[in-house]
């Protein structure tokens, strides 16, 4: 009976206890059947900043991976370009649409803007913000010779459309299908590449293209918390407004592909590496001009195969560097030379295929180097022509048409001195001891001679 009083006792404990695992249940039930929510942890800011090229890219496919590895909850990417290469916007949008956390586009701080590929990489953000005193549009693709591209008028369509509207229409179906995935009016987005249209901050809100207006970090941080976002195909709620932001910085890696990948430094390695090239094989031996050549060529190169090189233009440039070293070798007046001077000028101004400025070889830059190559040819044109007429100081033919002076002469043959040395000498006239004859000719060792004229004798006479 003891037993079983102390068994009642227990009871009541029991039964708080399964009511308590009772409880816990349902609320975990409860709660796992509500919409997805970020966990609070560090956002990871990644800049965008500049033309886009491969250095850029590179540095944002670095930044995502890293965010991933972090678990980070979010990831902005805060913009401010000028537009870049489709190549490497196209590969930029690719990562951002393969995210599985949400990817907040900022166009910051004021007076920045998202124009041309930056217009594309904000629309394919989750979600669009952009600070006051912003811009974002002007997508128009350009054509080369910097001249914006418009489709052909429909009075002066052919039956077939021609490349400038096959490269709009591109543009333009991309932008759309941008739009739409991210639930943005297309028609509207549209208008950023068929009529260059371009929207500050406050007008690109009023048509739907972007989410938000904010003027810092935090400030977006705190009107996106609670916002409810489809990513990956669920709909999240946000919570940012704790949140901290990890700057992902550049590395020395990201700095260097950067400055390589700028078109005027890609141009100014290739000329150095070519020149230092050109110094080496023309004074063997040197070693400096070699070595630097050789390195500059090197990083010249592999800049510019992740540019938009034009073919032609690095042929034309091939070309004109040859020409102009043949001219030191074959004496063509002029001719060769002012023909590669002439190739290395085309050859430069079409090298970068790119509608972006930024992304451009400087005319500047163009016309410095091309003036300096043709005043260095000039310059050691000039010398080998004055090379070229002065007589020769040395070898045989410094002794053709000199004077000597007879030692010994018997019967057509004797020994004459030329230049403080003794030579056997020949000739057809009857010299005497000390007589002062001309050089005519060498065979080998021996030197023909003549009896000279009045007119050289007093020349001689001048020059001594």
């Amino acid at each position: 009976m003891a037993n079983l009083g102390v068994i009642c006792s227990k009871v009541p404990l029991l039964l708080r206890l399964m009511c308590r695992v009772a409880a816990l249940f349902l609320v975990f039930s409860f709660t796992t059947s509500l919409p997805a929510a970020s966990a609070e942890g560090d956002a990871y800011l990644i800049e965008i900043s500049g033309p886009i090229g491969p250095g850029i890219a590179d540095h944002v496919a670095r930044g995502f991976k890293e965010a991933a590895a972090a678990n980070a909850p979010l990831v902005i990417l805060r913009i401010d370009t000028p537009g870049g290469l489709v190549s490497s916007t196209r590969d930029i949008i690719k990562t951002i649409l393969a995210q599985r956390r949400p990817v907040v586009g900022f166009v910051a701080p004021s007076g920045s803007r998202a124009a041309s590929a930056g217009a594309y990489i904000l629309l394919a953000c989750n979600v669009a913000v952009m600070a006051p005193g912003t811009n974002v549009g002007s997508a128009t693709p350009v054509m080369m010779g910097g001249a914006p591209g418009s489709p052909t008028p429909p009075s002066e369509k052919s039956e077939y459309p021609d490349l400038t509207d096959k490269i709009i229409n591109d543009a333009k179906a991309y932008m759309r299908a941008i739009a739409e995935m991210r639930g943005r009016p297309s028609e509207v987005a549209e208008t950023f590449v068929s009529e260059a249209l371009n929207f500050t901050a406050t007008e690109a809100k009023e048509n739907g293209l972007i989410d938000l207006t904010a003027s810092n970090l935090r400030d977006m941080l705190k009107q996106l918390d609670g916002r409810s976002i489809q990513s990956d195909g669920q709909s999240e709620i946000l919570k940012t407004d704790l949140m901290d932001v990890v700057v992902f910085e550049r590395t020395w890696r990201d700095d260097l592909l950067v400055f390589i990948t700028n078109p005027n430094i890609a141009y100014l390695l290739l000329m150095v590496g070519i020149y230092g090239l050109i110094f080496e094989f023309s004074n063997p031996g040197m070693m400096a001009p070699g070595i630097i050549g050789g390195i500059c060529l090197v990083l010249g190169l592999y800049a510019l195969q992740m540019l938009p090189i034009n073919f032609a233009g690095l042929a034309l440039i091939g070309i004109g560097v040859a020409l102009m070293v043949a001219e030191a070798f074959i004496p063509s007046f002029g001719v060769l030379g002012l023909g590669g001077i002439v190739s290395f000028l085309f050859g430069s101004v079409m090298l970068i295929d790119s509608d972006v400025p930024e992304l451009q070889i400087s005319p500047v830059l163009i016309g410095t180097v091309s003036l300096t190559t043709a005043g260095l040819f000039l310059f050691v044109l000039t010398f080998a022509v004055r090379a070229w007429r002065r007589p020769a100081v040395s070898g045989n033919a410094a002794m053709l048409h000199s004077s000597a002076r007879i030692l010994s002469w018997k019967q057509g043959q004797g020994t004459v001195q030329v230049h403080g040395e003794v030579w056997s000498a020949v000739g057809d006239f009857n010299g005497k001891l000390g007589e002062k004859v001309e050089i005519a000719a060498i065979d080998g060792l021996t030197l023909t001679v003549v009896r000279p004229s009045a007119k050289y004798l007093e020349e001689t006479e001048d020059d001594a």
